[in-house]
């Protein structure tokens, strides 16, 4: 089993999911947007790679490409009162074809193309994994000290309340639509953003490569906070990208195990509803437990 290969994937796995937190824990908000601007992080990536522009600008125009695809969710979820759920469905369904536009055709291959990490394994002289390795670890460390700087000012308070109380934080006269639209921004940005490094780590970019990211991401942020638990914002960032590493860890173990590739988007689901029902399953347990001593204790 390829442990390396394993962690390094999760790095840079984790930047997706760091998107998917921002949205799903902070703002309390589920969006099937991502799935879609996955894939147009990727798209954009990837044409301009091939038409010749430096990887890391390819980069940030994917970033800005996810930034806007999450505006557009905004717009139809504040400005039009479109539920959530239902807007990030419409945008996912729009940026397929979006993104089809972007690439031309279904897939762009980048094997011969100059991506960040071949620029970072010729700067320092490493080998191809570490490159990997340790140019997708300065990048989520430098993104979850951002994150981390952002949640913690006047907006990113803003941001939070809104998450855990809408009602409450509008009556302060916080404008709330404007808080869920950064939230938006940011979480599709951050994925957009994954969608091309990870691109550039395959070497190609597909138009059904965001299937079931979605997944993924409420895996990985799950698995994070189940391990470490939810107590600061920083801890609660750091457990995003552990629970990304530690899920990527655990399809690499089942794969070399022996499970069909095929049967692996029922695992995932399988992991993302224990986790879910596992704060449930503990208290019935100690439920039964303090009955059973409490029994013991009458007789």
């Amino acid at each position: 089993m390829d442990i390396m290969g394993a962690v390094t994937y999760g790095i840079l796995w984790s930047v997706m999911a760091l998107g998917v937190f921002m949205t799903y824990r902070v703002l309390n908000y589920s969006d099937l947007t991502v799935e879609g601007s996955y894939t147009t992080g990727g798209s954009v990536g990837a044409i301009l790679i091939t038409m010749g522009v430096n990887p890391f600008l390819a980069s940030l125009a994917a970033f800005g490409a996810g930034c806007a695809a999450g505006w557009g969710t905004s717009l139809l979820h504040n400005k039009l009162k479109i539920p959530g759920l239902l807007a990030g469905i419409l945008s996912m369904t729009a940026l397929w074809s979006v993104n089809l536009h972007i690439m031309g055709k279904a897939n762009i291959a980048l094997i011969r193309e100059e991506t960040v990490f071949t620029i970072f394994e010729r700067a320092f002289g490493l080998s191809k994994t570490y490159s990997v390795f340790v140019c997708g670890l300065l990048i989520v460390l430098i993104i979850v000290l951002l994150l981390w700087a952002f949640l913690n000012t006047e907006i990113g308070y803003a941001l939070r309340a809104t998450g855990n109380n809408e009602v409450m934080i509008r009556s302060l006269g916080v404008n709330t639509e404007k808080t869920k639209a950064i939230g938006l921004i940011l979480c599709n940005g951050l994925v957009a953003l994954a969608g091309s490094l990870i691109c550039q780590y395959q070497k190609f970019a597909d138009i059904s490569m965001g299937t079931g990211v979605i997944v993924i991401g409420l895996a990985s942020v799950i698995i994070g906070e189940v391990l470490i638990g939810r107590r600061s914002v920083l801890a609660n960032i750091i457990a995003v990208v552990v629970g990304a590493v530690i899920y990527r860890f655990i399809v690499a173990l089942v794969l070399w195990l022996g499970l069909p590739p095929n049967d692996l988007k029922l695992f995932t689901a399988i992991i993302v509803a224990l986790c879910l029902a596992l704060p449930y399953i503990k208290d019935v347990v100690l439920t039964n437990i303090n009955n059973r001593k409490s029994e013991k204790e009458q007789c």
